[in-house]
């Protein structure tokens, strides 16, 4: 499964991570740096594995907190209907 962003939705890089901005509704989210390296590494086509691999690598999480951080991000992110998955 790929994941894209929303064709609505805009992404802005900031000093502590990253803004995400739905157009149509208005409605923003902000991310911390972690949920910035989850994000791009999804959205550049690795999967939640991969992306749970790094946040393993960089923030020396325990395997199982990364993997269950991604699900999270990922739900969330779909619920708000900011990504969008492609097969």
């Amino acid at each position: 499964m790929t994941l894209t962003l929303h064709p609505d939705v805009s992404l802005a890089e900031t000093d502590d991570g990253a803004v995400l901005l739905h157009q149509r509704t208005g409605r923003y989210w902000q991310l911390n740096p972690t949920g910035v390296l989850v994000l791009k590494q999804l959205l550049d086509g690795h999967t939640h594995d991969r992306a749970a691999q790094e946040l393993t690598a960089r923030h020396r999480a325990a395997p199982d907190a990364a993997h269950r951080d991604v699900s999270r991000l990922v739900d969330e992110l779909r619920a708000a209907r900011i990504v969008v998955e492609s097969r």
